[in-house]
């Protein structure tokens, strides 16, 4: 089975450990996933962990941009057609559900959908089953439907520019991705991520970033997320020739730099914390990875949750209650 890193989510800060306990939840399960968050947060890798870490993982996983979908060629390109179910459809040809076949659909930007789109995916998604252009059988799908969007939902079924039915229907798992500005002390992890990836990629070292890079990133607001840091880092790796490599304030807008952890520019007024203080918070940030990885591991059972990392049953229970993990989050045998 394919381990989180090896699929690009990397991260360990408290609200991205959070959707990686969720991810691994849900490739447990064949239900239809909706996944919300900005632009470049990493819907479709979380998509494709879903996939790989469950049981569909040995067939395939088919990515679709709604956005790129004709809306003339939806049901088309959703089902397929038979031999001369229109002009020039000379050859049958199989729709990427057909594609799909046993694995998974991913439908991204499922907002972009057009009303005949969503009501031909409604339709499909009700029992799977769904009849190519001109053909006289009706098929039955074993297709896991993931779909995406970067837009509030609610809000566009509000607008009635989105079904709301079809909402219901894609909803049923769902899972918002943070921003990265929300989980910046993943900004070095990622960065490190990178680096190594990029000199596999073009056979050349591995570098270090800058200091001052270092904390113009952990200030730096991500409207872009992971996805900018990525095109960032990837840039000025290629074009650094020393052993270090720095990512210029030239590159990022100066509007979206906040104080935080430039002590430099601020001096006493954001002084770094006490010694004491930095070390309980990290302590606390690694215990409730740990716990949510744990609990997710053992299905929620405190006993074998216990035994797999070496405490004392009432020792874990107390340490889960400190950090806010309760039963309605893991089960009855939670806490």
């Amino acid at each position: 089975m394919a381990a989180l890193d090896t699929l690009n989510l990397v991260g360990c800060s408290p609200s991205f450990e959070r959707c990686l306990a969720l991810i691994r939840r849900y490739a447990e399960c064949d239900a239809t996933v909706l996944l919300c968050g900005e632009t470049g947060t990493g819907k479709e890798l979380a998509a494709r962990a879903i996939h790989y870490l469950g049981s569909r993982r040995d067939f395939a996983f088919i990515p679709v941009n709604c956005g790129a979908i004709p809306d003339s060629l939806v049901e088309n390109e959703l089902f397929g057609h038979a031999s001369g179910a229109y002009t020039d459809a000379r050859d049958a040809r199989a729709g990427v559900i057909a594609d799909a076949e046993g694995g998974t659909l991913f439908l991204d930007e499922v907002e972009t959908l057009s009303p005949r789109a969503q009501v031909a995916l409604l339709r499909f998604l009700q029992d799977q089953r769904y009849r190519p252009l001109g053909g006289r059988q009706t098929l039955v799908a074993n297709v896991r439907i993931i779909a995406a969007s970067n837009a509030d939902l609610s809000e566009s079924v509000r607008c009635r520019s989105f079904r709301q039915d079809l909402l219901f229907r894609l909803n049923i798992m769902g899972l918002e991705m943070p921003p990265l500005r929300e989980r910046r002390s993943d900004v070095p992890l990622l960065v490190e991520h990178f680096v190594r990836r990029f000199a596999r990629q073009y056979g050349r070292p591995e570098k270090t970033l800058g200091v001052a890079s270092r904390e113009r990133l952990l200030r730096y607001d991500w409207p872009g997320n992971v996805r900018e840091l990525e095109n960032l880092v990837h840039r000025e790796f290629l074009l650094a020739d020393g052993p270090e490599f720095e990512i210029p304030a030239a590159s990022l807008d100066p509007t979206r730099l906040t104080a935080l952890d430039e002590p430099r520019r601020i001096g006493a007024a954001r002084a770094l914390p006490a010694f004491k203080i930095a070390k309980a918070r990290a302590i606390a940030d690694f215990e409730r990875g740990y716990l949510a990885q744990l609990l997710v591991e053992t299905n929620g059972n405190v006993s074998a949750a216990a035994r797999r990392c070496g405490k004392e049953r009432r020792a874990l229970g107390r340490l889960l209650k400190k950090h806010g993990f309760g039963r309605a989050e893991y089960g009855a045998e939670s806490i």
